[in-house]
């Protein structure tokens, strides 16, 4: 059994994990959703990208983790990657699931076909904030109407600082065991980027796998009621195939900007 450190994307909290840490536990896990800085019940912490890798690195020394799983949602595979590096011996595993992932020296807003100006723009229109998504940003995700005002309800302008700041990598990502769970649209392909840092035995990511199964990437939570449970290549009861959510500038590792 492991220990699952959960973090969810941008402007959620440990909440977004609720139907997933019952499923886990009862397979007998260890599980601990984090709500990093300056979100949920943590608005107004001050935050930037090393508060939020500084959240993951304290959480599994808090509570002296070993055989972690950090598994990151969306924007969170930036600070996740990062702590992953952090940890030494106490990291099993990493899953990121159709997250962003980071690259030493650029910023979550990097990528963005402006270079992030637009996005630096709207943060600081919002007073240092990347606003909460409105409710018909979630529209065709296979959400219900009542996950959607809960999605609304419980998410929080998120720390525009954390965006913008560089992620710092003192070695390549390919050195981590990791699983990516690749979010993609109906006979849509993986892009480019993705393809590579998934390749095996081609110099890129040989020791990442991608994984597939039913789950909504707007708050992490599995799709359905179904008993069975998709489980990754390392046989981690933790993976999922997405549906994209809607338009928006791909990240590096496929992840999209536009959603949470």
């Amino acid at each position: 059994m492991v220990d699952f450190v959960l973090v969810a994307g941008a402007r959620l909290g440990a909440w977004a994990w609720d139907d997933v840490v019952p499923r886990l536990r009862a397979a007998g896990h260890g599980v601990h959703p984090l709500t990093l800085s300056g979100l949920a019940d943590k608005r107004g912490v001050p935050a930037g990208q090393r508060t939020h890798v500084q959240d993951i690195v304290d959480e599994a020394e808090r509570h002296d983790l070993r055989d972690v799983v950090l598994v990151g949602h969306s924007y969170s595979g930036i600070p996740v990657g990062q702590a992953a590096q952090r940890i030494g011996d106490r990291l099993a595993h990493v899953v990121f699931v159709d997250s962003s992932v980071p690259a030493d020296g650029e910023a979550f807003v990097s990528a963005w076909p402006d270079g992030g100006a637009q996005m630096r723009a709207l943060i600081a229109e919002n007073g240092g904030f990347w606003p909460v998504a409105p409710a018909a940003h979630f529209d065709g995700h296979g959400l219900t109407d009542e996950q959607i005002a809960r999605i609304t309800a419980g998410s929080t302008p998120h720390p525009g600082a954390t965006l913008t700041e560089p992620a710092v990598l003192p070695r390549p990502l390919d050195e981590l065991p990791a699983t990516y769970i690749l979010c993609l649209l109906a006979g849509a392909e993986p892009s480019g980027d993705v393809a590579e840092l998934l390749a095996v035995g081609t110099g890129g990511w040989s020791r990442w796998t991608p994984a597939t199964g039913p789950c909504s990437p707007s708050h992490a939570n599995w799709r359905g009621s179904s008993s069975k449970r998709p489980r990754t290549d390392s046989g981690h009861p933790f993976a999922g195939r997405l549906r994209r959510r809607g338009p928006g500038p791909r990240r590096r590792g496929g992840g999209v900007c536009a959603g949470p």
